[in-house]
């Protein structure tokens, strides 16, 4: 339980300087929720119903869906809410709980996304173990592994911010509650927090990305000794949908997170955060279904078997 504090409830501020743009902004966000919602769902549902995208990289794009999801429905409603009124009051637990959902998703996306690379760097530079290796039950244990890490290393940062005593300001001036903004209501000494954060940052964030990079130094090595034209552009093309999604996901985030956000970088860093938290989760199942043949041909038999359904009336 959170000590009793001064603060009770929090005034989020999102794009506070925002009112002349407001209504070109908003209908903007709902059209990228929708998106955003629909895309991650068709690719679960895609992956269940079809039998043609079973291999584990399809397996890990719907966790990688999964995870997109959790961070739309937490942060996106309310956002809407704070660009709609011009801010948002969230009680004081509210607030934690946000960060909570989006940290642990978060989290767990950066470890996906490094194993994502693993399995690409296996398929393409030691094809003759890939179906030993990337099996089904390293898939499932994988899984499981990283949303466990993904929750305990959020549920640290929480139990933590529950022992803050919190006297004020209450105003966050940023587009959700994130974990930097709420240590700065607390009055109390959150000097050993942040060593947390920065221990637990290079496990999930860090991490993961340095794996991510040495698999790719030994994909490119190994494709570039390939002799055909022909044959090096299918194996780039098997990575080049990750690639992207990596670029854009690590890229917002480690400028984010890694560069002060005060004064006026402040207004950077919540533009740039929509791209982590608003527009990943939408561009994440256009890039891998526009590019990748399998999705395509499965949602076009599920087109197919919807259409041949006969009505019921």
């Amino acid at each position: 339980m959170v000590r009793k504090n001064n603060v009770t409830s929090i005034l989020l501020l999102g794009f506070s300087n925002l009112q002349n743009f407001k209504f070109l902004f908003f209908p903007l966000l709902i059209i990228i929720y929708c998106g955003a919602i629909s895309g991650n769902l068709l690719i679960m549902v895609l992956y269940i119903l079809s039998k043609t995208p079973q291999s584990p990289m399809y397996f890990f794009i719907t966790q990688l869906s999964l995870c997109d999801l959790l961070v739309t429905m937490d942060i996106v409603p309310i956002l809407l809410h704070t660009v709609l009124y011009n801010g948002t009051t969230m009680t004081l637990i509210g607030c934690i709980t946000q960060f909570s959902i989006f940290g642990a998703s978060e989290s767990s996306e950066c470890l996906f996304l490094s194993v994502m690379s693993y399995d690409r760097y296996l398929a393409i530079c030691n094809p003759l173990h890939y179906h030993s290796i990337m099996n089904h039950r390293f898939c499932v244990t994988s899984i499981s592994v990283i949303w466990l890490i993904g929750s305990m290393v959020t549920l640290i940062d929480v139990i933590s911010m529950c022992n803050l005593h919190f006297c004020g300001p209450h105003i966050i001036d940023y587009l959700f509650c994130d974990l930097d903004p709420i240590m700065q209501l607390s009055c109390s000494d959150t000097s050993i927090l942040h060593k947390w954060v920065l221990t637990l940052g290079f496990l999930v964030l860090i991490a993961p990305f340095i794996i991510i990079v040495v698999s790719y130094v030994y994909i490119v090595i190994t494709v570039l000794k390939i002799p055909s034209n022909t044959g090096r552009h299918k194996a780039f093309s098997t990575c080049s949908s990750h690639v992207i999604v990596v670029s854009l996901f690590y890229g917002t985030l480690m400028i984010v997170y890694m560069f002060p956000t005060k004064g006026h970088l402040l207004l950077m860093s919540k533009v740039l955060s929509l791209s982590y938290t608003v527009l990943t989760p939408l561009l994440n199942p256009i890039i891998y279904t526009l590019r990748n043949k399998d999705f395509k041909e499965a949602f076009e038999k599920l087109k197919e078997a919807i259409s041949s359904e006969e009505p019921c009336w």
